[in-house]
């Protein structure tokens, strides 16, 4: 064989596995899916899988850290994560229902981030991969002279609501920092064949334009990985329309330029867990 064969062979393997990788690591997806999401009854228990996995409701990379977690009761105050155990590839927790209404378990984090090239050509990233950066960390750590600065708001929430008994709105409200639900129809009333129209947020006002991505349980099972594709409209609006039952999985994306200085950019990320049931 010849020289240029082999290097053009080995070339094409390299970029196969690059490509492998990269498609890998994009795939990797979080979610929070409780066991139910509807009880009735003045004393009920649901419990909790939370993981970072390459597909949707399939434990197989990382446990979630439960430290991140927080959960909202009906009156608005924490409520406790009971039997709380890391796994493997995915943590587990209890959450106690003792007052009637709708809870949201979920995690929240904003941060400052920024890539650059020192002057000897080599790039960075900061803060670092699972950490989070404030202006005045960045102020500290980022070289005021570094080249090819681009710096980022970055704010991300994951999430999912339960409800004991009739549903309310306390721990649904939106907070208007970063990109949130604005719950239109309420997140455990959702039914087969009935519309449920969404509002996406960014610090409090419409999303215009946020890119959705909508998938059902069972996605290991197709034989084709089968997303539903919206963009949220002039105000923020998307609507759901739902043909099965079961576990759906809800991502949205957004980024704009209107972020504060010294950020360029403005970017969210919102994934959430909605139970759909049949009329």
């Amino acid at each position: 064989m010849k020289l240029a064969t082999i290097i053009s062979a080995a070339l094409c393997t390299a970029l196969a596995t690059t490509a492998v990788i990269s498609q890998s690591a994009h795939a990797h997806r979080v979610w929070l899916k409780p066991s139910t999401t509807v009880v009735s009854g003045d004393d009920e228990w649901i419990t909790f899988d939370a993981a970072i996995a390459n597909g949707i409701f399939n434990p197989d990379h990382y446990a979630y850290p439960l430290e991140r977690l927080t959960a909202i009761g009906p009156d608005g105050q924490t409520v406790a994560l009971e039997n709380s155990a890391k796994l493997r590839y995915r943590s587990v927790f209890d959450l106690h229902l003792q007052q009637q209404g709708t809870y949201r378990v979920f995690n929240a984090s904003r941060s400052i981030v920024a890539r650059w090239v020192d002057a000897e050509g080599e790039r960075h990233y900061w803060p670092g991969r699972g950490k989070t950066g404030t202006l005045a960390q960045f102020k500290q750590q980022v070289p005021s002279d570094a080249k090819e600065l681009q710096v980022s708001d970055v704010a991300r929430r994951m999430e999912t609501f339960v409800t004991l008994g009739a549903p309310n709105d306390t721990a649904i409200t939106p907070s208007g920092q970063g990109l949130e639900l604005n719950a239109l129809t309420h997140p455990n009333d959702l039914y087969v064949s009935e519309s449920a129209p969404m509002q996406l947020l960014i610090d409090g006002q419409p999303a215009v334009g946020a890119k959705v991505t909508l998938v059902r349980q069972g996605e290991r099972y197709r034989d084709s990985n089968i997303a539903t594709q919206l963009t949220a409209d002039d105000n923020g609006q998307i609507e759901l329309q739902f043909t099965q039952p079961g576990m759906y999985w809800f991502e949205a994306e957004y980024e704009d330029q209107q972020a504060k200085a010294p950020a360029q950019t403005r970017r969210g990320s919102y994934v959430a867990v909605f139970e759909v049931l049949p009329l």
